[in-house]
């Protein structure tokens, strides 16, 4: 959507070009723009001070499914699915949902979708429901079944875009709960690069005793040191999920919800509503809403999802201690784009990005209590006027974030969910990428400061996630281990799982001060302690990771900002001749697909960076 500094200028070109057009301009916020479509006939038109449109203009794609003789046999079947002869002549809107039954973060999304397909028809368009998948890392997690997990956001962004493209919407509102959900959706709603809203199903509300899912896997490592019993963990299990709603810390999906909002992709607010109540409904109606007018600007994710607006995200995410998933999410988003984003970005604003929310999983609030002192948006208003976000960055309101910010009050006095930036948790980035002769191309650690900068320690090697669990469990792993789980990368899982079971397990066995646990595998947004995941090259690929022994010594050093071994280079390349890559179990299906493409995860895991 290019821009005019002067709507005389553009006018000329398309007199000068013989463009045979339609000019309309229109005020988006204090914004100016020329949109230009190509029309059969019809000279410029120029309306001042209002959307200047016609239906036919914004049914880019659905005019090509429904309209003219030939388009019968669709509109046939259509009109089955409850089309009138006035719903062929609106525009369409998919609304993509990622409604199941198999987690509570997603059990209420059908009813988010009807709300926003309900908005979507108030506007004048016709909106059309299809579903998407989702899957339960709270669930998978520790199990075979969680090296689905990561493949999901891959499938997921490939059903919006194979859905859309196919179908001919016009626009689309996305709907996700869960935290693959996420940039699943934002994935391919920046692949088809129409229209686009993503609504947030929002945040569980805690369980008895402010419990929630990581009280649950905490207590299975309590229960192994001996401190509760079963029924104990029993009784904590049963409470600590009341209802829907996303994992209520500042984990994966609250995370990856508050990124995008920074980004500008879903409404002021969004990231910061419980899943239950009418703000949800009222979210998600005016994402359905709100699509009509994004194509009346024809304002896409192109325009929205620009290197200004990452930036904008990963300083967000920075503020909240985000989950060390974010790094890997938002650089697939950015490359979903053709957006230049790497490791060294997360560094370079990381030393200017102070920690400030004191939230879960190494804080004390839950994002429910966040949400009861305004969400986020003040805190994007605090970081606005201190210069650490960038105000002039297009969001789907259509205005800018600075004019999106400009009437929000500031939090509560009193509260101290979020600090002053003079009194941070951590002064710089709790994300910090690691580098050395253990991880050449990067890792990512998630240090508050609360685990120490430092720790040095004795490696004791399992390879995979279960053996891991087994010897934390059992007593093998003692204090001034580095615990090493290799084999759990993108490919040599494959799937990248969340070694959630291993570091709660850790923290319930009271080693969180004690130990370190490294891995080419990643983390839950729950896991805490020092911990440093994204290993690459990964063991698979015959990283170092791969060539490390039990008992070599192995320093990370977050202030340096170097993950080493204490093993020569000599040593290191003599054991690298008697390394053999290990046969993967997977030779068909999705996995042995995602295994033969996947990128490393210093290039966000995702899989189509090489064709």
């Amino acid at each position: 959507m290019p821009r005019t500094s002067g709507c005389a200028d553009v006018f000329g070109r398309c007199v000068r070009d013989r463009w045979i057009s339609k000019l309309i301009f229109v005020a988006a916020g204090s914004r100016l723009y020329a949109l230009l479509r190509a029309t059969p006939v019809g000279p410029a038109i120029w309306i001042e001070g209002n959307v200047m449109s016609d239906k036919d203009n914004l049914r880019k794609y659905s005019s090509q499914v429904v309209d003219g003789v030939e388009r019968a046999p669709g509109r046939s079947m259509l009109r089955a699915v409850g089309f009138t002869d006035e719903d062929f002549k609106k525009p369409q809107i998919g609304i993509a949902s990622t409604w199941a039954m198999v987690t509570p973060c997603n059990m209420h999304i059908d009813k988010l979708a009807i709300e926003a397909e309900k908005g979507a028809n108030a506007a004048g368009a016709k909106g059309v429901i299809f579903n998407t998948i989702t899957i339960s890392d709270g669930i998978a997690n520790g199990t075979e079944g969680m090296k689905y997990s990561l493949v999901s956001r891959e499938v997921i962004a490939d059903s919006i875009e194979v859905v859309a493209g196919c179908e001919g919407f016009d626009g689309l509102v996305t709907v996700g709960g869960c935290d693959k959900n996420m940039p699943g959706c934002l994935i391919g709603m920046a692949r088809l690069n129409r229209p686009s809203i993503f609504v947030y199903g929002g945040t569980i509300r805690p369980g008895a005793g402010h419990t929630d899912i990581i009280s649950v896997f905490e207590a299975v490592g309590q229960h192994a040191r001996g401190d509760i019993n079963e029924i104990q963990v029993k009784q904590i299990e049963e409470v600590a999920i009341p209802g829907p709603g996303s994992c209520g810390g500042m984990y994966t999906a609250n995370t990856m919800a508050s990124a995008i909002e920074a980004l500008g992709m879903s409404l002021p607010g969004s990231s910061s509503q419980d899943a239950v109540g009418s703000d949800k409904a009222s979210d998600s109606f005016r994402a359905g809403q709100q699509v009509m007018e994004l194509l009346k600007l024809d304002l896409k994710p192109r325009d929205i999802m620009t290197r200004k607006a990452f930036e904008n995200a990963i300083r967000v995410v920075i503020a909240l201690a985000g989950s060390t998933n974010a790094v890997l999410h938002l650089l697939a988003m950015a490359h979903a784009v053709d957006v230049e984003l790497t490791l060294d970005d997360f560094v370079e604003l990381g030393k200017i990005s102070p920690v400030v929310a004191d939230l879960r999983p190494s804080g004390k609030y839950m994002m429910s209590e966040l949400v009861a002192i305004g969400g986020i948006q003040p805190l994007m208003k605090r970081m606005l006027a201190a210069g650490m976000l960038h105000g002039d960055v297009l969001t789907v309101t259509g205005k800018t974030l600075a004019e999106n910010l400009e009437n929000v009050p500031d939090y509560p006095e009193g509260q101290d969910v979020i600090l002053p930036f003079d009194q941070p948790v951590k002064k710089d980035s709790h994300l910090v990428v690691l580098r050395g002769n253990l991880s050449p191309t990067g890792a990512v650690a998630k240090i508050t400061g609360k685990e120490g900068l430092r720790f040095e320690g004795t490696a004791r090697v399992y390879h995979g996630e279960e053996g891991a669990l087994t010897g934390i469990l059992n007593g093998e792993v003692q204090a001034g281990d580095v615990i090493v789980i290799r084999y759990e990368g993108p490919k040599g899982g494959p799937g990248m799982r969340e070694m959630l079971s291993p570091t709660s397990a850790v923290m319930g066995k009271g080693l969180g001060k004690d130990v370190a646990l490294i891995t080419d595998g990643r983390f839950s947004g729950g896991s805490h302690g020092f911990v440093v995941g994204h290993i690459t090259p990964e063991a698979f690929d015959g990283g170092p990771i791969a060539l490390i022994e039990d008992g070599d010594r192995i320093t990370i050093d977050a202030e340096t900002r170097q993950i080493t071994v204490d093993v020569s280079d000599a040593e290191l390349a003599e054991r690298k001749t008697r390394w053999v890559r290990p046969e993967s179990k997977y030779k068909r299906g999705v996995l042995a697909k995602y295994a033969k493409t996947v990128s490393s995860a210093s290039e966000g895991a995702v899989t189509d960076k090489y064709l």
